[in-house]
């Protein structure tokens, strides 16, 4: 499907009951797309078998790999702990709750050889709450008024070519550093795709976005993101080396000069 190594980051507190699947599923999409991928697992601080069983799949698996966490740290940092270990030119994050079909985003891997950046966006919204689905169009109007990103979603599993975060520190670790770094990452010129992706229902427990405690870590670190982009230390509209919005935008220079 592409030459891509692909770096699939799963963070998972206490996933006992998902984990099997969602292992699973990556797994078969990487054979499904003829991917070069590994999976990296991040058991972030579980009480329950979440890391045994991470860990029985390191043992079985060469392309899996675990990373653990002594205590709870969060969906960001995990994902951002993956990131600096990881090997791969293309980096996703998929929970290990088993909501996501890993072959829903792969499928969109020929689209990196264009942009730098997939930003997926439910289009079975029916599969959550409608009080899930209005906090998402709020969500969504607050960013698009606070920063100018109007995407249609802003939580998921967005791939992203690894340079793009090439001098960007993640400072959030919750539910809010995907809507961080895709800020942080578009504002710098970095070219992108929306696309449309199917969301199962989760397989087993609780998400723990929607907490009080989440939506608080939430609410911080809108506030703290938007204190270093308005105060122009986030974003300067300059791509990151090695990257497609990089080669692009100098080809246009090129060709400016020429012309």
């Amino acid at each position: 499907m592409s030459d891509f190594m692909v770096s699939v980051v799963m963070p998972a507190l206490n996933e006992e009951q998902n984990l099997d699947g969602a292992v699973r599923n990556v797994l078969a999409a990487f054979e499904k797309f003829a991917v070069a991928g590994e999976l990296l697992i991040v058991n972030d601080g579980s009480s329950d078998g979440t890391g045994r069983i991470a860990d029985e799949f390191a043992a079985a698996y060469p392309a899996v790999s675990v990373i653990h966490h002594a205590l709870p740290e969060g969906i960001g940092a995990s994902f951002w702990d993956g990131v600096k270990k990881c090997s791969g030119e293309i980096v996703v994050m998929l929970p290990g709750d088993g909501e996501n079909d890993a072959a829903e985003i792969l499928r969109y891997l020929p689209l990196l050889e264009q942009v730098d950046i997939v930003v997926p966006f439910v289009f079975n919204r029916e599969v959550r709450s409608f009080g899930r689905r209005l906090l998402s169009i709020l969500y969504r109007e607050i960013i698009k008024a606070s920063f100018g990103l109007s995407l249609n979603y802003m939580n998921g599993t967005v791939m992203y070519r690894k340079a793009v975060f090439s001098g960007i520190e993640l400072k959030n670790g919750g539910f809010f550093y995907q809507t961080e770094l895709l800020i942080k990452t578009i504002r710098r010129g970095h070219l992108y795709a929306e696309v449309p992706y199917a969301l199962s229902r989760r397989g087993s427990g609780d998400s723990s976005a929607t907490t009080l405690r989440s939506l608080v870590r939430v609410a911080r670190g809108y506030v703290s993101t938007f204190m270093e982009v308005h105060a122009g230390h986030a974003g300067n509209g300059t791509p990151a080396d090695a990257t497609v919005s990089a080669v692009r935008l100098a080809a246009l220079k090129e060709a400016g000069r020429r012309g």
